[in-house]
């Protein structure tokens, strides 16, 4: 059974949707490339236990802290979607990493010499659950702020609540990002 629910951010509103096991969505309502993505036909609004803490998360989060934990999540994508997901999730509040660092990562793990970068960023670029898998902490080894599904204004407001210096990196002209 999917489950589903609603939350108002500061930048708009947000869908949120799981499982049994827990959190496995969170899209911007508004502007979105992806929401709902995945999302099947019957999915019923409820109150869980991991709505409950997604909400508290969002809460803290929108106040420009860390709110040093992570809400119940089920990663329901591909193995090398859900590691690329893992990945993210260990990028630190007010930091960012490149593509490029990631698929380092998996590479290494992996024990090959080279992962594609846009691999990842397709995997990156499809991530279900938004903020809390904090894709937007993603950006191009060139400085530039792409590939977030919610937009590229919403990836520079969040960076920015982070306290991230987002004049260091460029918006792109053109794009999917956008």
């Amino acid at each position: 059974m999917i489950y589903t629910n609603n939350y108002d951010s500061p930048l708009g509103r947000i869908l949120l949707a799981g499982d049994e096991e827990g959190l496995t969505g969170l899209w911007f309502t508004e502007g979105s490339r992806y929401c709902g993505l995945g999302l099947k036909k019957g999915a019923v609004p409820r109150e869980t236990g991991y709505f409950d803490q997604t909400k508290q998360w969002l809460d803290l989060y929108f106040t420009g802290h860390d709110p040093g934990f992570i809400p119940k999540i089920h990663l329901t994508g591909s193995a090398f979607r859900n590691r690329v997901g893992e990945i993210m999730c260990g990028i630190p509040f007010g930091e960012t990493v490149t593509y490029g660092w990631i698929a380092d990562q998996i590479a290494k793990e992996r024990g090959v010499e080279k992962m594609s970068a846009q691999a990842v960023g397709g995997a990156v670029g499809h991530n279900p659950i938004c903020i809390i898998v904090p894709c937007h902490r993603v950006v191009g080894a060139n400085g530039s702020l792409t590939g977030y599904g919610g937009g590229i204004m919403r990836k520079k407001a969040l960076l920015e609540l982070e306290g991230i210096d987002t004049n260091r990196f460029t918006v792109p002209k053109k794009g999917t990002a956008l």
